[in-house]
């Protein structure tokens, strides 16, 4: 349902009655929805959700996608995944994942593609700005929102902070929190006036400002679910999810205290597939048609079995449209710094049991990039046949080695089959998609061909397996590469062959053939190029420090996606070389791969100071570069950095006819391209300028 911005005149044979948005309930999340949720980040993925690295993948995402939740995208004094939010208005919204402008962008460019993005919402807790109980000023519109040390919950961080507050002069709120405690900030008095009115301004600016559809509450348990429901019925977002992170009782307890106007994300089931994967118990993957264990719930001395929001047995799926399903997340995976709690194995059968069932799907965005092809495919499958987040399904085999349920959608059924083991389905199925550990079945009555390979750009030849879906013997496929329809006397292909998708854009439309009638059309879009293995190359990194007079050394800071961190402040760099006549400190790193990048900050002093002295984040460097610090400095306190590599001549390398023959070459971001426009590319290893001479 869209947000509502009108009032309905009823005018019969009875009196007039007015109705208005504060008389519309939030609906917390739709009914019979078909979309599938992607988590487009990671911990530390300051790389891989970069604002304008998620935007220009929208074509791409779109055709997936119906929501992408991003991270909190305020600035939080640092470099900072959001959860330490600082900032809540328009002005500070320079954040660890870019620009308030490249924010505004991103979110606009979903919005044309058809992704409505979700916010990630920090109100459990804010960061201070100098001290215990402070937080910053803002003013937004012409209004000042400030929040104040009696906006603090009386009990926060167990009394600590009332001690420190009546040792310097401050006062906290009378009311203690109304929810769990959490000590790594301050705890919102959710009973202020002055919290609901800094909160309400907020959302309705994400919404309505920035071009959110919808939330994701961070740490639901710190405050009483009725003021999500007081501000979900206040902003009226599309889409409200919460972070309940418990059992099953305090999860569907949370999602009463909110009126159902906020759905939750179904942890137990995350956990029921953990147990099948990671074989827990030794059940195996019976354990997805087990609860994870029990509660005792102290309130009403009764223990309750944990079952997945989503599973027949809880309250027999009633539940289902409020459930937010998911295998892993955030604060799942494993860490190079945390074990955590992750899947062990089994990804792809995760995914598979996720997409068969009802509940919203979130992927997590390590998932996606790391099982993009069958990904795609079983999302493929789940909207074909119209599976949504209330669908019914049904345990239709279960064993150690395996299970199997089919769930049904608006337009047919599908026969989902997870594990080791192998299932043999009634013979009035087909099975239309397999991976490791995984195969999705269709009915042979909905009739319709089918293509096992996902519509998208691929390096090297392909080969996609043709499917005839149909209770007619003497079906037959027929197909097109060239994007026309399929006639009775177009090739022609039996069930389960496999075609060669070749290099360069290939249109594959493939149609069931039953007597001279071609119907159950499908088409896929495919972009090959020839596959070549990446070339490692050496990128020079150099850093002018004349306007803040770092003469001796520069410490290079670094870190990335696909290398080990320097401890900080990094590694000490003394080399230097002259370069138009200006000094430069230099270091170089190995690029290792086509999406391999390094992330920098540069600093003087030492583990205990140099923070005092250091720059601004300077992300995704894949070519030889030239910085210059600047003696300005930002609201934070770190220096400016211009990158003003492309006014130094030793760098300048121009190659007018790039792009001819056997030249390998890479857009900035690691996308391979055969056919470059002017501008920087990697060809061959080396950064080149295309299409310009040097003057």
């Amino acid at each position: 349902m869209k947000r509502l911005f009108f009032t309905i005149i009823m005018a019969l044979a009875v009196p007039c009655f007015v109705f208005n948005m504060a008389d519309v309930k939030a609906q917390g999340w739709p009914a019979q929805y078909e979309g599938v949720m992607l988590q487009g980040f990671y911990w530390n993925s300051y790389s891989q959700s970069q604002w304008t690295r998620l935007a220009q993948q929208a074509d791409e995402l779109a055709q997936y996608f119906s929501l992408v939740w991003i991270p909190q995208s305020a600035n939080c004094g640092g470099k900072s995944m959001g959860y330490d939010d600082l900032y809540w208005f328009p002005g500070h919204y320079d954040s660890s994942f870019g620009s308030e402008d490249e924010l505004r962008s991103l979110i606009n460019t979903f919005k044309a593609k058809g992704i409505g993005t979700i916010a990630d919402v920090v109100v459990n807790h804010r960061k201070n700005v100098s001290n215990w109980v402070d937080f910053p000023r803002e003013t937004y519109k012409g209004q000042v929102y400030e929040l104040t040390s009696t906006d603090i919950c009386a009990n926060d961080d167990g009394g600590d902070t009332k001690k420190w507050a009546t040792a310097n002069g401050y006062s906290l709120s009378s009311a203690n929190d109304t929810g769990d405690d959490w000590a790594g900030m301050r705890d919102l008095d959710h009973t202020s006036a002055n919290v609901q009115k800094n909160v309400k301004a907020y959302l309705h600016m994400l919404l309505e400002d920035l071009g959110y559809v919808g939330f994701r509450y961070d740490m639901v348990k710190g405050y009483s679910g009725s003021y999500t429901e007081m501000y979900n019925n206040d902003a009226k977002p599309q889409f409200s999810v919460g972070e309940c992170w418990d059992a099953t009782k305090v999860i569907r307890d949370w999602v009463d205290a909110t009126n159902k106007t906020s759905a939750a994300f179904d942890f137990q089931f995350r956990y029921t597939v953990r147990n099948a994967v990671n074989n827990n118990g030794g059940a195996g993957w019976k354990n997805l048609g087990r609860s994870n264990g029990t509660y005792y719930h102290k309130a009403d001395g009764v223990t309750y079995p944990n079952w997945p929001l989503v599973h027949n047995n809880y309250e027999a799926g009633a539940y289902r449209q409020y459930a937010v399903t998911f295998v892993e997340n955030h604060d799942t995976e494993r860490r190079s710094d945390a074990e955590q709690d992750p899947l062990k194995k089994d990804t792809l059968a995760a995914n598979a049991y996720l997409l068969a069932m009802p509940g919203t799907p979130c992927i997590f965005l390590t998932h996606w990039l790391d099982c993009k092809r069958d990904i795609k495919a079983m999302i493929d499958v789940r909207r074909f046949v119209g599976i949504h987040n209330t669908s019914s399904y049904e345990t239709t085999a279960e064993h150690l080695n395996y299970y199997a349920v089919t769930t049904t959608g608006t337009k047919g059924k599908l026969l989902a089959v997870v594990g080791t083991g192998t299932y043999t389905p009634a013979a009035d199925y087909v099975k239309v998609l397999a991976g490791y550990h995984y195969a999705y079945y269709l009915p042979k009555s909905m009739n319709t061909a089918w293509v096992d390979l996902p519509n998208g750009e691929y390096e090297g030849e392909q080969q996609a397996m043709l499917t005839a879906v149909s209770s007619n013997s003497g079906a037959q496929l027929v197909y097109t590469t060239d994007g026309t329809t399929p006639t009775a006397s177009s090739s022609k292909a039996a069930s389960g062959t496999k075609i060669t998708i070749p290099l360069g854009t290939t249109t594959l439309k493939v149609g069931l053939l039953i007597g001279s009638t071609v119907s159950g059309i499908v088409t896929r879009t495919y972009k090959v190029e020839e596959p070549t293995p990446f070339t490692p190359y050496t990128v020079t990194v150099c850093v002018n420090t004349s306007k803040v007079g770092w003469n001796d050394y520069v410490n290079y800071h670094s870190w990335g996606d696909k290398r080990s961190g320097t401890t900080w402040p990094g590694d000490k760099v003394t080399a230097t070389k002259t370069v138009d006549g200006q000094k430069w400190f230099y270091k170089t790193y190995q690029i290792t791969s086509a999406d391999d990048y390094v992330n920098f900050v540069f600093s003087i002093g030492t583990n205990a100071n140099a923070n005092q002295n250091q720059t601004v984040d300077i992300n995704n460097v894949n070519t030889d570069k030239y910085y210059e610090i600047s003696d300005q400095r930002n609201g934070e306190g770190k220096y400016l950095v211009s990158d003003v590599t492309g006014s130094h001549t030793d760098i300048r390398l121009v190659r007018p006819d790039a792009g001819k023959g056997d030249d390998i070459i890479y857009t900035l971001d690691g996308r391979r391209v055969t056919t470059p426009s002017r501008g920087i590319y990697i060809v061959n290893g080396k950064k080149v300028v295309m299409g310009q001479r040097v003057r």
